[in-house]
C-alpha cells in the first residue's frame, strides 16, 4: 500500500497535476514501459503483447477536487472557487494546504461564528461563496509576502491510514488516485503475464472539471478498447442497503449505466463473465447522475467500445474517503484476466455490422 499512500498524499488538483505525473512517470519507467503524454498533461505507458492490436487504453485520472485562491482579504483571508463539485456542508472547519511555488501553507476553511448566525440562517446549509481560508496572516500584505497569490491551488488535507480492520483505507484523493493505481498494478502486473494486444495504462487531467484531460488523451493513444477506472459512490451508510447496492467489500464496480454514456454491452458481458469465470465478486452500478472519462473515450473518432470499472468508495468530493483493500484486489485481478482475452476476434465482436 506504500504506493498508494503516496498517491492520495500528493497534491493535484485539476490543473495541478505535477506531482502527481511524476509519480507516474517513475514508476511507468521503472517497468521499462515506453511513456507518451498528451498535450493536456495525460500520461500513459505502453505494453506490448503478442499483437500490436487491439490497442487498449486503461487510465485514471490524476486530479482531486479542490479550490483556488480567487481573492485575497485586506484582513488576510483567503477567498476560493472550488475545482470540481463540492457540497457546502462538508468544508466548514476543515484543513487545506494552499500550494505555492516553494511551499505549502496550512488554512482552515472558516466562516461567520455560529453563535452570531440568525435563527433562519441556522437551518441552511452555509454558501461556499461566504467561506474563507483561514492562514494566521494579519493582512493582505503578510500573505502577498509569503508568497501566496490569486490562483494558488488550496488542497484538502488527510493522511493515508488503513484502518483497524485492516481492510478499509482511509485517504484523501482516493477519486481517483485509486485509479492511477490501478492502472499502474495492472501494467506492472502485465510484465509477468502473455496479452494477445497492446495495453497503454496511466492516468488523464482535469476530470473533474469537465472531463478535459479525456478528450486529448485518445488523439495519442487511439485506442480501439477504453477502460476508465474510476470510483463509484458507496451506499452503505445506516440507511443503505449493502445487500443490493454498491458496498465496500463486495468486490469490483461495474457501471451499466451513468449520465455520460451507456457501455458497449457485449464488452460488458465479457467483463463480468470474466468475473464469474474466475471467481471474483463484483457489483453493478447504475446512476443518472455523474459521469467518468468514459463519456469521452467511447466518442472518440467513430466510437470505441468503453467501460468503467472501479470500486465503491465513502464520502468522495468531501476531505476524506474510504474504499476497501479488498475490493482493489479483485479490481486488479479482474483487469489483468480480462487483458488476456481481448483480441482482435473479441474487438470484432464489439462492432455494431447491422
Amino acid at each position: 500500500m506504500e504506493l498508494l499512500k503516496e498517491l492520495t498524499e500528493a497534491n493535484g488538483v485539476p490543473g495541478y497535476e505535477g506531482r502527481i505525473r511524476q509519480i507516474m512517470h517513475r514508476e511507468l519507467e521503472a517497468m521499462g514501459t515506453s511513456v507518451i503524454t498528451d498535450g493536456l498533461g495525460g500520461i500513459f505507458g505502453r505494453k506490448s503483447g503478442a499483437s500490436d492490436k487491439p490497442r487498449i487504453l486503461l487510465a485514471g485520472h490524476m486530479d482531486e477536487v479542490g479550490f483556488m485562491v480567487k481573492e485575497i482579504h485586506k484582513d488576510g483571508y483567503l477567498y476560493f472557487t472550488p475545482l470540481g463539485g463540492w457540497w457546502s456542508q462538508v468544508l466548514l472547519s476543515q484543513r487545506v494546504a494552499v500550494m505555492t511555488e516553494k511551499k505549502n501553507f496550512t488554512g482552515v476553511i472558516g466562516s461567520k461564528p455560529p453563535h452570531l448566525l440568525t435563527p433562519e440562517e441556522r437551518k441552511k446549509v452555509y454558501p461556499m461563496k461566504e467561506m474563507f481560508v483561514d492562514i494566521g496572516a494579519r493582512n493582505a500584505e503578510q500573505v502577498k509576502k509569503w508568497g501566496i497569490r490569486v490562483g494558488d491551488p488550496i488542497v484538502p488535507i488527510c493522511p493515508f491510514e488503513i484502518l483497524p480492520d485492516h481492510d478499509t483505507i482511509l485517504a484523501k484523493a482516493l477519486d481517483n488516485r485509486f485509479g492511477c493505481y490501478l492502472a499502474l498494478e495492472v501494467m506492472r502486473r502485465l510484465q509477468e503475464t502473455d496479452h494477445p494486444n497492446t495495453v497503454f495504462g496511466g492516468a488523464t487531467v482535469q476530470e473533474e472539471v469537465g472531463l478535459r484531460g479525456a478528450a486529448t488523451a485518445p488523439d495519442v493513444v487511439e485506442p480501439d478498447i477504453a477502460f476508465a477506472f474510476d470510483v463509484g459512490v458507496a451506499q452503505d451508510d445506516p440507511k443503505g442497503n449493502p445487500e443490493t447496492k454498491p458496498h465496500l467489500g463486495g468486490g469490483p464496480l461495474i457501471t451499466f449505466l451513468d449520465a455520460t454514456m451507456i457501455p458497449n454491452i457485449r464488452l460488458r458481458n465479457l467483463v463480468t463473465e470474466t468475473a464469474e469465470e474466475h471467481q471474483i465478486p463484483y457489483q453493478v452500478e447504475t446512476m443518472t447522475g455523474g459521469g467518468t472519462d468514459a463519456g469521452k473515450f467511447h466518442l472518440h473518432g467513430r466510437g470505441v467500445p468503453s467501460l468503467v470499472v472501479g470500486v465503491a468508495a465513502r464520502y468522495i468530493h468531501s476531505h476524506v474517503s474510504m474504499i476497501s483493500k479488498n475490493d482493489v484486489e479483485h479490481a486488479i485481478r479482474l483487469m489483468v484476466e480480462v487483458m488476456k482475452k481481448l483480441d482482435n476476434q473479441a474487438l470484432e465482436s464489439f462492432r455494431f455490422d447491422g
